[in-house]
């Protein structure tokens, strides 16, 4: 039997499944430092944060069969004990290191966990020589670019100063082979390509619409966030939050809104108050104040800390089902709300989600799910206790105890999205045996 190791070996990886779906599979465990997808194998290779990490994730699916997209993938220790450049670029295309040297390099960016525009190449590769063109595109072997040079002096400078080096810290590594093109040809400067000689290109071709994608981030860029650690100074603050969503944003999420207070409407006047409102708004960003209007028992307004935050609430929130309502969404005509004797204030809670790390918290971000993600539990709590403290909000099909990094926590399944979430909105920050838990929803679809 192959030796515990940080790195884990994925077999049956089906082309239909992405990085982003084998990150879901282990992220109760532990974070992930490095991932290589081997397409030509339908095989991935995996590298925890550490070994217990590892080792809690082959424990769990030792007795639970990991599904991905219905296909069932297969999950042990590698023979690797670390993944190493030079393991990556074995994988990748035979006689890529034989090629000769270019003025054009072919970038792959692997474990891409920020998002990478056109601007952050720039920022990368420029300090190496003038750099002419870039063009970036999707294939399956990642997120991939091409880089033109001046000279091919400032290629081959850039290729030993940058292979296998990070962007961010622990992700977004690059591996740099030389291509054997001639001359790039870009139509478009945008978010994806950039002629740095030929500023007067267009955007797009008239009448075509901006493809969503990587390239649908560049606008976060003008949002402060603290979330990535840049590995290269010349950098500076990039945003980070895009992280969940794979570089790009979701589908009308723009992230250039800057109204903060959303009114909802459609609430259970019987059952809703300030608090539990709190405890839903909170999965998206941090509340400032809320108010529930007395002369419309069923309007509430939710002051969010900024703008984005906001979008992302009204984006997963509008429609879902809570105390029997469904509930509508808008963003207010007020820009704030006044603070007043009947107006709750959060600004300085501690319950705020994304006070630390700001930057992990937004991966969690997710329309309602049936499946919620407890943390912060007793170290000696058990499955019958948790059962117990959430039996009242509806039916519970599985759950599941666990621990990370020394700390307890658990899966819990519930019959639809509706239970769900009125066991979040009713006990995130609720109490067991002196611990305050919090409750996330969960993007795995099986325990």
């Amino acid at each position: 039997m192959t030796e515990p190791s940080r790195v884990i070996h994925i077999r049956n990886v089906g082309h239909e499944i992405s990085e982003n779906d084998l990150l879901q599979l282990v992220q109760p465990f532990g974070v992930v430092t490095k991932l290589v997808m081997l397409r030509a194998k339908n095989q991935a290779l995996l590298q925890m944060h550490d070994l217990s990490s590892s080792i809690n994730v082959l424990q769990y699916y030792t007795n639970v069969q990991p599904s991905v997209r219905g296909r069932n993938v297969y999950i042990q220790f590698s023979s690797h004990q670390e993944l190493t450049t030079a393991d990556q670029n074995s994988q990748g295309r035979k006689g890529d290191q034989d090629s000769q040297p270019n003025r054009i390099l072919l970038v792959t960016i692997h474990h891409m966990l920020y998002p990478i525009t056109v601007e952050v190449l720039h920022q990368v590769f420029s300090p190496y020589g003038f750099v002419e063109k870039i063009v970036t595109f999707q294939k399956s072997a990642g997120f991939q670019s091409l880089i033109q040079y001046q000279s091919q002096q400032s290629a081959m400078q850039a290729r030993s100063s940058l292979q296998g080096r990070n962007i961010y810290d622990g992700c977004c590594q690059l591996d740099i082979q030389f291509s054997n093109l001639s001359e790039l040809q870009v139509n478009y400067n945008n978010e994806r390509s950039r002629d740095f000689t030929n500023p007067s290109l267009p955007t797009e071709q008239r009448g075509r619409t901006s493809q969503h994608g990587y390239g649908d981030t560049g606008s976060l860029y003008a949002l402060q966030s603290s979330g990535a650690r840049v590995a290269f100074p010349q950098m500076g603050n990039a945003a980070a939050i895009a992280a969940a969503f794979g570089g790009g944003l979701p589908p009308g999420v723009t992230g250039t809104n800057d109204r903060c207070t959303i009114l909802v409407t459609n609430l259970n006047p019987d059952k809703i108050d300030e608090d539990k409102l709190f405890n839903l708004f909170s999965v998206y960003g941090n509340i400032v104040r809320i108010k529930l209007l007395r002369n419309k028992p069923d309007h509430a307004l939710v002051q969010m800390a900024d703008g984005f935050q906001a979008e992302l609430a009204v984006h997963f929130l509008k429609g879902a089902l809570l105390f029997g309502n469904r509930l509508e969404l808008n963003f207010s005509k007020y820009p704030n709300i006044t603070p007043a004797p009947d107006t709750h204030e959060y600004a300085g809670s501690s319950l705020n989600r994304f006070n630390n790390n700001a930057a992990k918290n937004y991966k969690y971000c997710c329309s309602p799910t049936k499946m919620i993600h407890l943390s912060s539990l007793p170290q000696d709590i058990t499955e019958d206790e948790i059962l117990t403290h959430l039996e009242e909000h509806g039916t519970i099909m599985n759950t599941k105890l666990f621990e990370v990094n020394g700390k307890r926590q658990a899966l819990v399944m519930f019959e639809n999205e509706e239970q769900a979430t009125e066991a979040l909105v009713c006990k995130h920050a609720s109490t067991i045996d002196r611990s305050t838990i919090r409750i996330s929803f969960s993007q795995l679809q099986s325990i």
